[in-house]
């Protein structure tokens, strides 16, 4: 029997939770105390890892990880865009092999949650959704549509749909216990979630923002706890956005922050602090599972949780959410508080775990470059071909949506059109307005262009040179580039056209190629590609990712320079790296660095 618990939040889409057995067999079920799992109240610690953000290399050493550190759960979404890219067409490979993650978790004796959306978020791009879709006649996507009918955080757009919301949920929750799984679920960001149903807090500080449970029958849960921005103790390992999995704006490298960073390694002293906590609460479990709490009041800001299991077995949790650290009196014993703190008392006497002290050494993470793509020899290149309107057989009569006409088989597509200016302007102006991140213009084979940083749709919409209108009119479309069709990104493909010896200038949408042999060891291997602009990566036809240096942070600098080459995607010697390079960046500062940790 899989020793598996399926958790789908319904953000609105099913946050559902649903255990198909336990490691006896018996159902799972739960009280306003706890879930229980064979007949036995359970504290369960959970913590994301998504299965196609790391590679099955790496998955049981992450897992392993995490069972040290004290999980007992282990989080994924469901992608279903990833399983189903094309209606009908289904990929659980690699990465997307979700019953080789889930058994190896199995094999750890760990339990697995599964929020299975279908509608996840997670950064995700189209929100976990397919594209397909989006061509279904009728649909509606997160209402109370019979083409939709999927869900995920709901309540962040319920008040839209009105009395439609409201039905919505009751269907989802019907259709969800009506699958007699055995187990409960769970609705995210639900606060009205249906009986039996069980709400949980999916947001900010969930110790103080959490009205609790709807009814008193059910137990308090998380499914994630964010305690800042961006930085959310739900996720365990964020990983890596590999191929063009993330939504717009997010970096290929995902909740980096992590206990466990993209590349697999403990981010000290975050680890081991939750790993003492965990252990902490963990040993608290009798007088938190069958003890009586009372609340005392130390202080204006202080305060003391008592569960008491009998007059000899008892835990303590001392609470400072005040901004100085304080002294106060509990049982006739004076304990320092820090500040904004809370420490445990295992036994009503002694502390065990205070949340403002870390004790774990602390460590920190090096890049160390191993070689270097400096010198023209090293590099090929290859110029994407510039169609033009004659070249190009589709046509319509407006301006195509990038998404229905491209069906998430590229993130590019052209826009053709044709025009005689007869104005005695020198210099006409084109002005073009899209919905995509960047528009690469060009007037009779040169460039001219911009970034448009709005709201993800997709395509042009209106464009119009020296004031004329050309949105409607003929116009020629092709979606994707002649050089990911010819897939020059992979060793056949490569051979298929004619690479030049690189020169010092670069010019927007070149292909640029290389080989290098893997660094030797077992450390994690990174490019980094702080001197490109914006584009996109392969090692041996693998996709590791978007990358966009270009873009900055708030504070001047990249959004993101390494960029993460699993070891599995390697081999010891002959890798191609491939990359499509849409702006002016240069290769000869592109290094191949590994990681290691250092304890300080």
């Amino acid at each position: 029997m899989v020793k598996v618990w399926w958790s789908c939040c319904f953000f609105f889409a099913l946050f559902l939770t649903s255990y198909i057995g336990s490691v006896h067999g018996g159902n799972v079920t739960y009280d306003g105390r706890s879930l229980i799992i064979d007949g036995q109240h359970k504290i369960l610690f959970s913590g994301s890892i998504h299965y196609p953000r790391s590679t099955p290399q790496m998955w049981p050493n992450l897992i392993a990880k995490a069972k040290e550190g004290g999980l007992d759960v282990i989080q994924t979404y469901v992608f279903w865009n990833l399983h189903e890219p094309q209606q009908g067409q289904y990929d659980f490979r690699g990465r997307h092999n979700i019953v080789r993650f889930i058994k190896e978790i199995q094999a750890q004796g760990l339990y697995a949650t599964l929020r299975i959306g279908p509608y996840i978020e997670s950064e995700c791009t189209y929100g976990g959704l397919p594209t397909w879709l989006h061509d279904i006649p009728g649909i509606v996507f997160r209402s109370d549509n019979e083409q939709f009918k999927i869900e995920n955080e709901y309540g962040n757009v319920q008040g839209a749909f009105h009395e439609k919301g409201l039905s919505y949920i009751r269907w989802a929750a019907q259709m969800a216990v009506g699958l007699q799984t055995g187990v409960p679920w769970v609705m995210c960001k639900q606060d009205n979630a249906p009986d039996p149903v069980i709400n949980t807090c999916n947001g900010m500080q969930c110790g103080t923002t959490f009205k609790g449970p709807n009814s008193p029958n059910k137990p308090s849960l998380w499914t994630e706890n964010w305690t800042s921005l961006f930085l959310d103790l739900m996720q365990y390992h964020g990983g890596t956005n590999f191929d063009r999995i993330a939504s717009s704006f997010v970096t290929t490298a995902y909740y980096d922050e992590a206990p466990l960073d993209e590349y697999g390694l403990v981010r000290q002293p975050k680890w081991g602090h939750l790993k003492e906590l965990h252990a902490a609460i963990k040993s608290c479990s009798k007088s938190l599972l069958d003890g009586t709490l009372t609340r005392f009041i130390l202080g204006s800001q202080q305060n003391a949780y008592v569960f008491k299991r009998s007059s000899i077995e008892c835990a303590a949790f001392l609470e400072n959410s005040g901004d100085q650290s304080v002294t106060i009196q509990f049982q006739n014993i004076p304990y320092q508080l820090p500040r904004k703190s809370i420490s445990i008392l295992p036994d009503c006497k002694n502390v065990a775990f205070n949340t403002a002290k870390a004790n774990t050494q602390k460590n920190a993470r090096t890049m160390k470059s191993h070689l270097q793509f400096n010198t023209v020899e090293k590099w090929k290149v290859y110029k994407e071909v510039i169609p033009s309107f004659d070249d190009i057989s589709a046509r319509a009569n407006t301006l195509l949506d990038q998404i229905s006409t491209a069906k998430d088989t590229s993130d590019y597509m052209w826009y053709t059109f044709r025009f005689n200016d007869n104005s005695l302007n020198a210099q006409p102006i084109l002005s073009a307005h899209t919905h995509g991140h960047v528009l690469h213009a060009f007037i009779n084979g040169n460039l001219n262009s911009g970034a448009y940083l709005e709201r993800r749709v997709a395509g042009l919409h209106r464009v119009n040179v020296q004031g004329r209108d050309f949105t409607n009119q003929a116009w020629g479309n092709q979606v994707g580039l002649l050089g990911e069709k010819l897939k020059i990104y992979t060793a056949g493909g490569s051979s298929q056209v004619q690479w030049e010896r690189f020169q010092s200038s670069t010019k927007p949408l070149t292909w640029y190629k290389t080989t290098f042999d893997a660094p030797v060891g077992n450390d994690p291997v990174v490019l980094n590609l702080g001197s490109m602009g914006k584009g996109y990566t392969w090692v041996n036809g693998q996709g590791i990712g978007r990358y966009w240096v270009s873009f900055h942070t708030p504070q001047g600098t990249p959004s993101q320079k390494w960029y993460h080459v699993p070891r599995s995607f390697l081999r010891p010697t002959g890798n191609l790296l491939i990359l499509l390079e849409e702006e002016t960046g240069n290769p000869q500062g592109i290094t191949l660095d590994t990681v290691y940790i250092t304890s300080w």
